[in-house]
Parts: C-alpha cells; sequence; structure tokens
C-alpha cells in the first residue's frame, strides 16, 4: 500500500501547479501568438526535474539548456545529413545524444527523446532557435523565479 504523507502530498500538488503553469506559458505563447513555437514534448518530462526535483544535478539550467540543445542538434544533423532508414537513425542519433550529454557534463534525462521527436518531425534548424533555445530560457526563468524566490529552495545549485 502506498503511503501518502502530507509533505508527499503539499511535494506533488507544488510540483504539478508549477509544472502546468511554465507549460501554461509555453503553450499560449505557441498558439495564441504569433512568435512561433515554444514548447517540446520533453518540455514535459523536464518539469518533474525542474518542479519535482530542483536539487537534482540534472535540473540545473546548464543541463537543461545544454542537454536540450545538444540533443535537437544531433536530431537535426541526422535529420540533414545521414541518410539511412528513419529507424536506424533514430537509434543512433538518441545515442549519440545520450553519449554528448554524458561527455559534456550537460546530461538532462528528458533531453534524451529529443532526437526522437526531431527525426520523426523531420525538423530543421529553425527547430533549435524556437522551441529547443527560447523555450528552454523560458522555462529556466520560471523555474529560478519559482524555485528560488517563491519557494525559497537553493535552486539553481551552486
Amino acid at each position: 500500500m502506498i503511503k501518502i504523507t502530507k509533505s508527499v502530498l503539499q511535494k506533488a500538488l507544488i510540483a504539478g501547479f508549477f509544472s502546468a503553469l511554465t507549460i501554461g506559458v509555453l503553450t499560449v505563447l505557441t498558439y495564441k501568438s504569433t512568435l512561433g513555437y515554444f514548447i517540446a514534448a520533453s518540455f514535459g518530462s523536464s518539469m518533474v526535474l525542474l518542479f519535482g526535483f530542483p536539487e537534482s544535478p540534472f535540473a540545473q539550467p546548464k543541463n537543461v539548456f545544454f542537454g536540450h540543445f545538444i540533443t535537437a542538434l544531433v536530431g537535426v544533423i541526422f535529420v540533414n545529413y545521414i541518410p539511412l532508414p528513419i529507424y536506424i537513425n533514430i537509434y543512433f542519433a538518441v545515442g549519440a545524444g545520450v553519449f554528448l550529454m554524458i561527455l559534456l557534463h550537460v546530461v538532462h534525462p528528458p533531453a534524451g527523446g529529443n532526437p526522437i521527436i526531431v527525426i520523426i518531425g523531420s525538423a530543421s534548424y529553425d527547430y533549435l532557435i524556437n522551441p529547443i533555445m527560447f523555450g528552454c530560457i523560458i522555462i529556466l526563468l520560471l523555474a529560478v523565479i519559482i524555485n528560488k524566490f517563491l519557494l525559497q529552495k537553493n535552486y539553481p545549485l551552486k
């Protein structure tokens, strides 16, 4: 049987609320403005770390930004320059993205899905700017404001 304590319930409610708020901001910018796309599917799983476990090394701004950027870039490179069947490109690109995140010390597990998203959607280099770069900047600004200033957490870690 699962035991739900008051502190676990509070943590879950706070994480769920601020995750919804952050994704809501990206969704409104994407669908109610002419500024472009600000949302990527992998950002949903980033919310788990940013608002549920902000103390995790994987939730730190450097990891979030560069993890998403590197893995999306790998996907774009595979789409544009590696003429293999999609099912082969996907598994090589995911492996390359994970390899690079670990090698460069910018591991953000949700970013591991970016090559799949990019390859299935045949995304162009523009995808790196919107939604990846601008979306990550917005996510991180909100994560810092919410975690550091509203929730009084030590985020980002020093």
